[in-house]
């Protein structure tokens, strides 16, 4: 199966191509405008500024595949930026309406795990996530060489909440954790990362059952009739 994963829910950008577990390429927009694309066994090189579609022609070019030879899309679900995802969930879409591809979403959280887990960072582990308003998504997970299991549910807490809660051997990992906790690990959620957990999974579905996983109701604020002037 060969695999596209867009990663759009932190400032951090990514889309990366895997075929049978293997990642053959990925390129990476940070905030700052730039982007590294790698592919398993060449260096890493940087590019220009360049827009999501750009990223796709670029992490194909360099996995050598054509868009015809995709056959699932991965998307990062989040929590994070509603814009990204739902960007990123509008291309897998059109994507599906045009080539009939399968579609897969994931928790961003979940990648933030499976990355730790990669980088040895092992014992409990807090994923934490901007939500804004003051507020701080976190997921927690027991982490070990053999693999990383959720514990409870995803939340949403004031950072205060989550400070006094935190235990003296938690780690605290995540795109902003350094805003909140001092002695967080700096993590985005990657691409790569995604498009290995989505050869472990079968929750395909189509386009219109995908949502970002976003724990607050919407809130829409009606703005006040026109008053018409009288001449």
């Amino acid at each position: 199966m060969t695999i596209l994963a867009l990663e759009f829910s932190s400032p951090q950008r990514s889309v990366a191509v895997a075929r049978a577990g293997r990642v053959l390429g990925e390129v990476i927009e940070t905030g700052a405008g730039l982007h590294r694309e790698r592919k398993a066994g060449a260096s890493s090189r940087q590019t220009g500024a360049m827009g999501a579609f750009r990223m796709i022609e670029a992490v194909l070019h360099e996995a050598k595949l054509e868009r015809e030879q995709i056959e699932t899309l991965a998307i990062g679900l989040g929590p994070g930026s509603y814009t990204g995802i739902r960007a990123a969930l509008a291309m897998a879409q059109g994507w599906q309406l045009a080539r009939g591809v399968k579609l897969l979403g994931a928790s961003s959280m979940d990648c933030l795990a499976a990355q730790a887990q990669a980088e040895r960072i092992f014992g409990r582990v807090n994923a934490i996530v901007d939500a804004q308003r003051n507020e701080i998504y976190q997921a927690t997970y027991e982490i070990s060489a053999h693999g990383w299991s959720a514990i409870g549910s995803l939340r949403i807490l004031t950072a205060a909440e989550i400070q006094s809660q935190a235990g003296a051997r938690e780690i605290s990992i995540g795109p902003e954790v350094t805003h909140w906790f001092d002695g967080g690990r700096t993590m985005f959620p990657r691409a790569a990362t995604l498009a290995q957990l989505a050869v472990q999974r079968d929750g395909f579905g189509g386009g219109e059952q995908l949502e970002p996983i976003y724990l607050r109701e919407a809130n829409f604020t009606k703005a006040p009739a026109r008053k018409s002037a009288t001449l």
